[in-house]
């Protein structure tokens, strides 16, 4: 089924939003943000004109590990108390084909707005048993922590530090179409 125009909401308990970062310089963390919103408005006439908002409340991190959970809320990281969510907010879509597509736009860490760019992967879109519309997809993208004042790390014994800059973004989302 092809794309249809219309607002879709990212489905919470069919999507994941995670994370990838480097850890001790050999190894990597995984992670997921468990509350968060999304709507994408699509114009299929003209998908240029299509915009999409998201909005992740910071304290839902879960590493599977409490404690640095816990350190990750602080204002270490990310301060939840004063910066409860971050946000992002399309500023161009373009869609190269019906399965690709990549979203510009500004998100926002710490207080901190920095444009990045996501690449999609649309798995295409159809009606679910309950009669609903679905768009499957994969968006990902790589932040440097320190440009959203991300700056705790750590030295380890064997050189280098505990935490590496870079952040893998990915999202696993199913819309509804509303």
């Amino acid at each position: 089924m092809a794309l249809q125009s219309g607002n879709y909401v990212l489905d919470a308990q069919h999507s994941t939003v995670g994370f990838t970062i480097r850890h001790a310089m050999i190894t990597k963390v995984h992670g997921q943000f468990t509350e968060f919103e999304s709507v994408i408005n699509f114009d299929a006439d003209k998908p240029e004109n299509s915009t999409a908002k998201a909005t992740i409340q910071a304290s839902s991190i879960n590493t599977n590990n409490e404690e640095r959970d816990n350190h990750l809320r602080s204002k270490d990281f990310f301060g939840t108390d004063e910066n409860p969510t971050f946000e992002f907010v399309s500023t161009t879509i373009e869609l190269q084909s019906e399965e690709k597509a990549t979203v510009t736009g500004d998100l926002t860490i710490n207080g901190i707005t920095k444009p990045v760019t996501l690449d999609v992967d649309i798995f295409g879109s159809a009606e679910d048993p309950w009669g609903q519309t679905r768009v499957g997809f994969e968006a990902a993208t790589k932040i440097d922590r320190t440009d959203f004042g991300i700056d705790y790390n750590a030295p380890i014994k064997t050189g280098g530090l505990l935490l590496g800059n870079e952040i893998s973004l990915q999202i696993d989302g199913s819309a509804v179409k509303q």
